[in-house]
C-alpha cells in the first residue's frame, strides 16, 4: 500500500538569490560602518598627532623632563682698593614644589620634626605660595646646618616634593661697619614678587633691600639660566639634557676707603652721630659713618620678629642712616657760606667790620640776640667773625640780606634738597625760606627768624651729606659735584673695571675768585689762628680749614633743659667741618654728633682722626686705586 506525501504549509523553499542579496547588503553596511570607524579613528589620530602635537609633546616632556631655573651669581661689592665688602658663600636650603605635595599641612608638621621651622619661615613660605605657580619651587628654610642636612637626607623618602638645594648666600665680612652704606639683601616677599620680572628673577630668592644693594640691584643681579633634567616617575633626576648657564651680576667698586671708614667708625666710640668724608675735586665719598649701626647679616636669610622689633624700637635708632637721613641743626657751620654770600651779593667787603657787644638788636625791637661771649668780641671783620664764630656779624648780615636772598644764596650750596647721592632714603632737610614757612605753617617769615637763621638756628634742618656737599663746593671754590659712591663696574671675572661716568660739574657759583680768599682765611684761622678749634691742626703736614658748630637741643625754658644742665655733654648737637689742604683741597670732612658740649670739644677730634687716616692711606693724592 503506497503513501502520499503530507503537505506542510509552514515549510518554505529558500530563495538563494534573495539571501545572497541580503548578505551583501549587511556586509556592505558592516564594511561602511567599519570604514567610518577607521576614518574617524584616523581623523582623531591625525588630530592628536598633528594638530595637537606640540601640546602633547610638551606634556610628555614635562612628565619626562624637569626644567629648573638657575639663579645668577650676585655681583660682589668692593671698596676703592679692592677690599671685599659683600661676598657670596656656599650654603644649602630646603625647597618645596607644592604640586608634588598631597597634604601640605601634614607635610610641614612632619618636616618640622626633622628640620627646625620657625613661624617666620612658615609665614614667608605661605605668602610666596599665594604669589607663585604650584609647579614652581619655593624656598622654605635657608642656611641649613650640616646636622640638619644629614637628618633630612636619611628621611628624604618621606617628603616627596621637598629637596635640599645648594645656593650662594650673601655675606658681609665687615659686619656693622658699612651696614648703612652697603645695605643688605633679604628674601623676596610677596610684595617684591608682584613688582619683579618673573622671568628675570626665576630661581632667585633674594633681592637688595637697602643701601648699595638696593640702589644697584639691576647691575648686581645678573640674568638667570636653566637646566633640562630627565626624571623618572618619582621625579628623581636621571641625567641632564641641556644646561644654559646664568650670567653673573656685575661687580661694583665703590669710592669708599675701608681703612678710613674703620678709623672713622672707631673714632665715634659708640656716640650717636654721623660723618662724611668727600673728595671735593670729584664728589667721591671716601667714608660715610652712621652710629649706631647693626649687623646686616641678620637680615640676609630672614631676621626674626623679635630681633627686628628690638632694632626697630631701640631708642638710639640703629636702623636710621644718619649720614643721609639724620636731621641736624647746623649751627655756626653755615657762617662761612653766609659770609661768602655777603661778599658775592655786594652787601659786605672783606674789610668791613661789625661791633660785637654781646647783644644784637633789630632796629625798633627790644629783644636781644646774644653772642657766645659775654660782652662781645669787639670790632671784627669777616675773617675774625668766622675764626671766633661771632654771632653779631652774621645776625647783621642775615638781616641785611633778607630771607629771600638768604634762601636763594644758601640754596646754591644744595641746602634744602637731596644731594642725589646714589643711596635710597635720602632726606631733603629744611632751608629756611618764606615759601617753606608759608607752606608749612601758613605764616609770614619774621625778621627775628631771619636773624637766627644767619647762625644756623631756627627752622634749619640739614643732613651730614648735605653739609658735606656744601663744604666740598666751598673747598673747590664754588664748583659743585654730585656726591656719589659708585666708582667703577666690572662686567666679568677677568674683565677690567670700567670707571663710571659722572655728571659734569656745574660752573662755579662764585663770580669773583677774590671773595673766596677771606672765607678760606677765616676757616684756616679757626684751626690755626686762635679760632674756636685752635690747635686741631698741630702736627698735620697740610693747612686745615675748618668751622665748628654748636646748636641747642632744648630751649632754655624747656623742662628738659633743667634735667641736663648738670650734664653739659648732652646739651647740644655739635658739628665740625674741615677741608685740607686749605688752598687746594683733596678731602672735606663733616662730623655731626647728636649730643655733646661743643663742636670743637667733641666733633673736631673725630674729624682730625679721619684726616690722619686719610693722610696715612692716601696714594699720592689719588686716594687709592681700582683694579
Amino acid at each position: 500500500m503506497s503513501r502520499r506525501p503530507v503537505s506542510n504549509p509552514h515549510l518554505r523553499i529558500k530563495d538563494a538569490q534573495r539571501e545572497a542579496a541580503r548578505f551583501r547588503a549587511r556586509a556592505i553596511a558592516g564594511f561602511l560602518l567599519i570604514a567610518l570607524c577607521l576614518i574617524g579613528l584616523g581623523a582623531r589620530f591625525a588630530f592628536l598627532q598633528i594638530a595637537r602635537h606640540d601640546e602633547f609633546s610638551t606634556r610628555s616632556d614635562n612628565n619626562r623632563i624637569s626644567v629648573r631655573s638657575i639663579a645668577p651669581t650676585r655681583g660682589l661689592i668692593y671698596d676703592r682698593n679692592g677690599v671685599l665688602l659683600a661676598e657670596n658663600v656656599a650654603a644649602f636650603r630646603l625647597e618645596v614644589v607644592p604640586e608634588q605635595v598631597k597634604d601640605m599641612p601634614r607635610m610641614l608638621a612632619d618636616l618640622g620634626s626633622v628640620v627646625a621651622l620657625s613661624d617666620d619661615d612658615l609665614e614667608h613660605f605661605d605668602a610666596l605660595r599665594r604669589s607663585k605657580h604650584a609647579f614652581e619651587s619655593i624656598a622654605l628654610r635657608f642656611k641649613l646646618s650640616e646636622d640638619e642636612i644629614a637628618r633630612f637626607s636619611t628621611q628624604r623618602w618621606r617628603f616627596p616634593g621637598v629637596d635640599i638645594v645648594p645656593y650662594l648666600t650673601r655675606s658681609y665680612p665687615r659686619g656693622e661697619e658699612l651696614a648703612h652704606l652697603v645695605g643688605y639683601v633679604g628674601r623676596i616677599d610677596a610684595a617684591d614678587a608682584e613688582k619683579l620680572d618673573t622671568d628675570r628673577y626665576a630661581g632667585t630668592t633674594h633681592i637688595g633691600k637697602t643701601g648699595i644693594e638696593r640702589r644697584y640691584e639691576d647691575e648686581l643681579h645678573g640674568e638667570p639660566g636653566y637646566e633640562q633634567i630627565e626624571v623618572n616617575v618619582d621625579k628623581k633626576p636621571l641625567r641632564t639634557i641641556k644646561r644654559v648657564a646664568p650670567t653673573s651680576g656685575k661687580n661694583l667698586y665703590l669710592s669708599i676707603d675701608a681703612r678710613v671708614q674703620r678709623v672713622a667708625e672707631d673714632a665715634f666710640g659708640g656716640r650717636p652721630g654721623a660723618a662724611v668724608a668727600i673728595d671735593p675735586r670729584n664728589g667721591e665719598v671716601l667714608a660715610m659713618v652712621s652710629v649706631p649701626s647693626f649687623d646686616p647679616n641678620l637680615f640676609v636669610n630672614g631676621i626674626s620678629k623679635v630681633d627686628y622689633s628690638t632694632l626697630l624700637n631701640a631708642p638710639d635708632k640703629p636702623l636710621l642712616n644718619r649720614a643721609i637721613a639724620g636731621g641736624y641743626t647746623p649751627g655756626s657751620t653755615v657762617k662761612p657760606y653766609l659770609g661768602l654770600g655777603g661778599l658775592e651779593l655786594g652787601l659786605r667787603r672783606p674789610e668791613d667790620t661789625v661791633l660785637s657787644t654781646g647783644e644784637f638788636f633789630i632796629p625798633g625791637q627790644a629783644r636781644a640776640y646774644r653772642d657766645d661771649v659775654r660782652g662781645g668780641q669787639g670790632r671784627v671783620d669777616l675773617v675774625q667773625a668766622i675764626a671766633k664764630s661771632v654771632n653779631t656779624y652774621f645776625y647783621s648780615l642775615a638781616l641785611d640780606m633778607g630771607i629771600d636772598r638768604f634762601s636763594a644764596w644758601m640754596g646754591k650750596f644744595g641746602f634744602g634738597r637731596p644731594t642725589g647721592i646714589d643711596l635710597p632714603g635720602e632726606a631733603s632737610g629744611v632751608l629756611p625760606s618764606r615759601a617753606w614757612k608759608r607752606g608749612r605753617f601758613n605764616q609770614a617769615f619774621y625778621p627775628g627768624e631771619t636773624v637766627i637763621a644767619g647762625i644756623g638756628q631756627g627752622y634749619w634742618v640739614i643732613t651730614p651729606i648735605q653739609l658735606a656737599q656744601a663744604l666740598a663746593t666751598l673747598a673747590d671754590r664754588g664748583v659743585r659735584h654730585q656726591p656719589h659712591l659708585l666708582r667703577a663696574i666690572q662686567g666679568g671675572l677677568n674683565a677690567p673695571a670700567v670707571p663710571v661716568p659722572q655728571p659734569a660739574a656745574a660752573a662755579s657759583i662764585i663770580h669773583s675768585a677774590a671773595n673766596w680768599i677771606p672765607v678760606e682765611q677765616g676757616m684756616t684761622a679757626v684751626v690755626n689762628g686762635g679760632g674756636t678749634a685752635n690747635g686741631l691742626g698741630d702736627g698735620f703736614p697740610y693747612v686745615i680749614a675748618g668751622k665748628t658748630g654748636t646748636a641747642e637741643r632744648y630751649s632754655r625754658t624747656d623742662e628738659a633743659w633743667q634735667n641736663i644742665m648738670s650734664v653739659s655733654v648732652e646739651r647740644h648737637e655739635v658739628l665740625f667741618e674741615a677741608f685740607t689742604p686749605a688752598d687746594a683741597a683733596r678731602i672735606a670732612v663733616v662730623v655731626a654728633l647728636q649730643a655733646g658740649h661743643t663742636g670743637a670739644h667733641d666733633a673736631a677730634p673725630i674729624a682730625r682722626k679721619i684726616l690722619d687716616a686719610w693722610l696715612k692711606y692716601d696714594d699720592a693724592g689719588n686716594g687709592g686705586h681700582t683694579p
